[in-house]
């Protein structure tokens, strides 16, 4: 089954420099973009270099500065490929990248979830963390079950 491309965007609390190590550990094959097994395509994002942002809405950036305590200025984007389900994949990931703290978000809402509520499923507006098949059964209309 295909799907469409996903896009997650984590804001880890420690600094940029860590998470760059984190990620040349974890997946020291290939970066710029990391690669994690051919199907999660992954790069550090700056608001400075306008590729932060730059297609959100207002009120959800407020809503992300709310949660983190500051307007973050760099974040880590993960592309999801359409030719996997990537949910096994992008909570491995996620967990990685917020165990000392901060917030991720994906397509299907704009909340901020932390690894906790990831974590123990945590439901926000009907969705859990990224939760593509209830969001698009909703968004097409339908009543999500």
């Amino acid at each position: 089954t295909l799907h469409p491309m996903r896009t997650v965007f984590v804001f880890p609390a420690g600094e940029r420099a860590e998470t760059v190590a984190s990620l040349d550990r974890q997946l020291p094959v290939q970066r710029h973009p990391w690669n994690a097994g051919g199907s999660l395509y992954i790069e550090i994002v700056d608001e400075q270099a306008g590729r932060l942002f730059s297609d959100w809405d207002l009120d959800d950036v407020a809503v992300l500065e709310a949660a983190v305590g500051r307007r973050p200025t760099w974040a880590v984007q993960i592309d999801v490929s359409g030719r996997i389900d990537g949910t096994a994949e992008v909570h491995q990931l996620v967990e990685l990248l917020l165990e000392d703290g901060g917030v991720a978000i994906d397509d299907c809402s704009a909340h901020p979830w932390t690894l906790r509520e990831i974590n123990s499923g945590a439901v926000n507006d009907g969705l859990r963390f990224f939760d593509f098949r209830q969001w698009r059964d909703v968004d097409a209309g339908g009543t999500g079950v």
